[in-house]
């Protein structure tokens, strides 16, 4: 059964993909599904409950929720995206460079990634997101840069084993040169690993994003994140008779790393080779 039969019949790849491709497809939408200015103020309407006008209820502010929630879906998604398209850039091509070259540009490369790795993620964070004034694009920086690590060590395992097949080692004995080999022989075979660790690392950056802003570390007011949405809620007395304004973001967290991590599992099952053999 080839991959992609096994990623069809894959329930979880379907379902992963619905609750993925609704997220995208109304933050693109923002403007049209949407009835209320979400960064405008009215405290006339402070926590009101869903109804007509307002189907999720207001905030604090007499924000409306469900505007909120839906422009702060742009947000995660694209520090999820450009957060993971930092650290695969980086942790790829280290990654490659370490296993393909090996000796001393190997022990450097990981004992680098050894200690970034060291640190606590989310400390490293909060540490590095602290350090700059909090905005869109250092959010994005600083999760791709420490999300570097892993990949790279990812990759550079593949390496290991693939430049020691015999076609690599024949390509070597004809002369050809090392970009060549990495390029046409050794890239092509961690892809895949690659594309679900990169899936995966979507559904945590976007957990990181929300742990940042939830701190005040991240996206900036007025703009609408579901991390500040849950800060803004987080009163005792507000939890208790507003519990709208919270459990709106939350749930839509749930639902993105839900749905991404459902497709990156059922991307790992699919392009496991031995899923192959068991089926």
């Amino acid at each position: 059964m080839s991959a992609s039969e096994r990623l069809r019949r894959d329930g979880r790849s379907w379902f992963g993909a619905l609750v993925v491709m609704l997220i995208i497809v109304l933050a693109m939408a923002a403007p049209l599904v949407t009835t209320h200015d979400p960064a405008r103020i009215d405290l006339r309407h402070a926590l009101e409950a869903p109804s007509g006008d307002h189907w999720l209820g207001t905030d604090a502010q007499g924000r409306d929720v469900w505007s909120r929630l839906i422009f702060g879906a742009r947000v995660s998604l694209l520090v999820g995206i450009a957060s993971q398209g930092i650290a695969l850039g980086i942790g790829v091509v280290l990654g490659l460079v370490a296993g393909y070259r090996g000796r001393w540009t190997d022990e450097v490369i990981m004992r680098l990634a050894d200690v970034t790795l060291a640190f606590p993620s989310l400390l490293l964070l909060i540490a590095m997101a602290a350090a700059f004034e909090p905005s869109l694009t250092v959010v994005c920086v600083v999760i791709g840069v420490v999300g570097w690590a892993a990949m790279a060590r990812l990759v550079r395992g593949q390496v290991l084993v693939v430049r020691e097949l015999e076609y690599v080692q024949a390509m070597r004995a004809l002369g050809a040169r090392d970009g060549r080999i990495v390029a046409r022989h050794i890239l092509p075979n961690v892809v895949a690993p690659v594309v679900i660790a990169g899936t995966l690392g979507i559904a945590g950056a976007i957990m990181a994003e929300a742990a940042l802003s939830f701190l005040g570390l991240g996206v900036q007011p007025p703009t609408p994140s579901w991390g500040a949405m849950i800060a803004d809620g987080r009163d005792l007395a507000q939890l208790r008779d507003a519990p709208w304004t919270s459990l709106a973001p939350g749930l839509a967290i749930g639902a993105a790393v839900l749905g991404f991590n459902l497709l990156g599992d059922a991307l790992r099952d699919a392009l496991d080779p031995r899923a192959e053999r068991r089926s």
